[in-house]
């Protein structure tokens, strides 16, 4: 009978509401609770007792832990009652079940001595001491990305935009979940879910993880929703899919597309689907499985059409759109390496659950994957400025499709049209130059990221330290306020320079001397032999007239200096076109790393030791992380896409010139101003402390200190920094650690290669190097 009564009183707990998650974080704050003591008493992460505190969109608690966590709230509201100024009264909280909870669901019990203990013996009582040592953790809300100042950035930033909130982290396992969260008796997705928002159609997220278990098949959602899939063959699966899964994403812009669903598939669905769990080496090769495979065959007798890319990692089914309706859906394959793990990380092994959680958070702040995350960065380039609009209506009151202003349009330039500068090798505007001709800095626009080190002086040898620091979101920062050509570019003969007109100038800028250049509004004396070039990438000197993007001609400009442009093309239609872009991957990534503790307004110090095992904390969120900052470079780099074989030759024209989004001169634009980011702030350090680099690399910066940290050669007073230079912070523009390690080891490094300008920047954040120094 006793057994009986026990499960009556854990089934009304189960039920029971819980205060509100403003008083939830009262309470444990008033004891002086952290996050992880009580994730640790309830044998819970602390990003999920992070989500029951939520105050934008708090998760709930089930099962055993709800009953623990509902018992130490109450013994805390009998310690601490709430003030008694007159409140209105909470919501009922609605109950976590709809359905009997499945005992292959159960969670192992929390001992109520757990509880006791952190109630009554942790600190017994209310105002006592902490013990000597103890870490306080923040406990508030994420707080909101502060926007840009002018003296992180030459331009300022947008107001940031709140991310949506992380979904909870579901348990590591791939058991079959509960029936209570499947169609017939599913409850709506918990709140903190990146989900498709309140649009009905996609109420139940952006993706899916497609899974079989125990011989069903379930659709793993955003926020731990799981759904039956009744689709015998994939055809049968992508009509499900348009039909009743309730997936896909809202546009991001109004002349836009919704996103269409994304279905990732588990080596047991693939299976199941009768398709291949690993590709032979030759369908790798090809990115692709054969067209005659039997899973193509029964698409095409159901009138499901593939892209030209075929049926491989990331293939696309659809059928023709008949009006504003469009039939298409994603497939993501992981075992097919479609989570590329340089970007990725071990995303494609994750269970289920957990797989949906990274790609839905992904999903929500960045947008649904389309792709590898380069193709994705520049989809999203593409979600936010669609090339078409609706026209107002005509005299019959139709609407006609138009140009949309500040996009690139819907057609690409013609390859004939571009600048010959501007192109890489083998393009078929340079089909007439001789077959092994070398073009030269005067024949080529070469803007690419520092890769330049040079010897230790005498005086940094008699330091211990080598201490390198990385510029947050580099590429995006440089991305922030520039101004970029929409169309195509016109041919000018010795043109005036002009810093807001983007385009390509041929300018000898050989004469810029870096031991006297203007910083602010004075004229500094520097030792310009410690320095590297601004102005190319090796950080040699310039010896003659060579071709540049705007920032880096305005650059020399900004030292003092006066240019006088030979020839130029130039971009009259121009406007800020990856502001969109850069604010939205900012937000995404500032939200994702608040997520993880380190936040946009913490001191120096804080910052520091917030950094130091971020990613240990929520491994899974570490994972968006690497996958923002790949959207970011990957994006960029898709501007100016190569041939990827397909039988292609020099002269002619290659798959990627056919995009609008085929942009070579926007994304040496971007570089451009990233290298002169830097540079200048390089400088501004010298004029100020006389500390010159080491070795720089794209965007990490190896001074020698005798210290181990940032904050023994970075000039902070009285906690403010150098205005101009570098500063500490998880903005995109500002720095963080890289890596330390002794002047020995980089003398030695040296030493071993016989290479006294190898670049230590490549190193210095584990300290091995396997090989010498390839400049890759």
């Amino acid at each position: 009978m006793s057994e009986l009564f026990d499960a009556v009183d854990a089934l009304v707990a189960s039920r029971s509401p819980l205060p509100p998650a403003e008083e939830r974080k009262r309470l444990r704050v008033a004891h002086g609770l952290t996050l992880d003591e009580v994730a640790a008493a309830l044998k819970v992460r602390r990003a999920t007792v992070s989500g029951w505190e939520s105050v934008k969109k708090p998760t709930e608690p089930r099962g055993p832990e709800r009953e623990a966590y509902a018992r130490l709230l109450r013994q805390l509201a009998e310690l601490y009652p709430a003030p008694a100024t007159p409140q209105e009264p909470a919501a009922p909280v609605p109950a976590t079940f709809t359905g009997a909870p499945d005992p292959a669901d159960e969670m192992p019990e929390v001992p109520d001595a757990a509880i006791e203990e952190i109630v009554n013996s942790l600190y017994p009582t209310p105002g006592a001491p902490r013990p000597a040592g103890a870490r306080t953790l923040s406990t508030g809300e994420a707080s909101e990305a502060a926007a840009m100042t002018a003296t992180e950035n030459t331009q300022t930033s947008a107001p940031v935009t709140a991310a949506p909130a992380a979904a909870p982290r579901p348990a590591r396992t791939t058991r079959t979940s509960s029936t209570s969260r499947r169609p017939g008796a599913k409850k709506a997705a918990p709140a903190g879910t990146p989900a498709g928002g309140a649009d009905p159609r996609f109420e139940n997220g952006p993706l899916a993880v497609v899974d079989v278990e125990d011989g069903k098949v379930l659709a793993y959602c955003t926020g731990g929703l799981v759904l039956d899939v009744p689709a015998k063959s994939l055809p049968s699966l992508v009509e499900w899919t348009l039909k009743e899964a309730k997936l896909g994403q809202p546009k991001l812009s109004g002349p836009g597309k919704d996103a269409d669903p994304l279905l990732v598939l588990t080596e047991a669905a693939l299976e199941r689907y009768g398709l291949p769990v690993t590709l032979t080496d030759e369908e790798k090769h090809a990115g692709r499985i054969p067209e005659g495979h039997k899973v193509v065959k029964q698409l095409a007798r159901a009138e499901w059409k593939l892209t030209k890319r075929g049926f491989g990692p990331w293939a696309r089914i659809y059928r023709p759109a008949t009006g504003s309706e469009r039939a298409c859906v994603q497939l993501c394959i992981p075992s097919w390496n479609a989570l590329d793990s340089r970007h990725w990380g071990e995303a494609g092994q994750l269970p289920p659950a957990e797989l949906a959680r990274v790609l839905g958070v992904y999903a929500s702040r960045v947008m649904t994957p389309r792709g590898s995350t380069a193709v994705t960065g520049l989809e999203l380039m593409t979600a936010l400025h669609p090339p078409t609009r609706a026209s107002e209506p005509d005299a019959d009151g139709k609407r006609h499709s138009e140009h949309n202003p500040g996009s690139l349009g819907k057609d690409a330039i013609d390859p004939m049209n571009w600048p010959p500068c501007e192109v890489p090798d083998g393009h078929p505007v340079l089909k007439d130059l001789p077959r092994f001709h070398v073009r030269g800095p005067a024949e080529k626009l070469f803007e690419e990221a520092y890769d330049w080190a040079r010897p230790m002086t005498d005086a940094e040898c008699t330091l211990r330290h080598l201490v390198g620091i990385d510029v947050n979101m580099a590429f995006a920062a440089g991305a922030n306020g520039l101004n970029v050509g929409l169309g195509e570019a016109t041919h000018v003969q010795t043109p005036a320079f002009d810093p807001k007109l983007p385009g390509s100038w041929l300018v000898d800028l050989s004469h810029v001397d870096l031991s006297r250049v203007k910083v602010g509004k004075e004229r500094v004396e520097l030792d310009g032999s410690l320095l590297p070039s601004p102005f190319t990438p090796k950080g040699e000197r310039p010896e003659g007239p060579a071709w540049y993007a705007t920032p880096t001609v305005a650059y020399a400009q900004e030292l003092g200096y006066e240019v006088r442009p030979i020839e130029a093309w130039v971009r009259y239609d121009n406007g800020r076109y990856l502001d969109g872009w850069y604010q939205r991957l900012r937000d995404a990534y500032l939200a994702t790393m608040a997520d993880l503790g380190v936040h946009a307004d913490m001191e120096p110090a804080d910052f520091l030791a917030a950094m130091d095992g971020y990613k240990d904390r929520d491994p899974d969120l570490a994972i968006v992380v690497s996958a923002i900052k790949a959207t970011v470079k990957g994006g960029l780099g898709k501007l100016r896409e190569r041939p990827r074989g397909e039988g292609w030759k020099p002269g002619e024209p290659w798959r990627a010139l056919s995009r609008p989004t085929w942009r070579p001169d926007i994304r040496a634009a971007v570089i451009s101003r990233t290298r002169i980011n830097l540079h200048r702030k390089i400088v501004k350090h010298a004029a100020f402390t006389g500390q010159y680099p080491v070795a720089i690399l794209s965007d990490c910066v190896v001074y020698a200190a005798d210290g181990t940290s940032p904050l023994d050669f970075l000039p902070y007073r009285e906690g403010k920094p150098l205005p101009g230079g570098f500063k500490l912070g998880i903005n995109p523009g500002l720095v963080k650690h890289e890596g330390t390690q002794t002047v020995l080891w980089g003398e030695e490094v040296r030493e071993r290669f016989n290479a006294p300008e190898l670049n230590l920047a490549r190193y210095i954040k584990d300290g091995t190097v396997t090989d010498v120094d390839n400049g890759e």
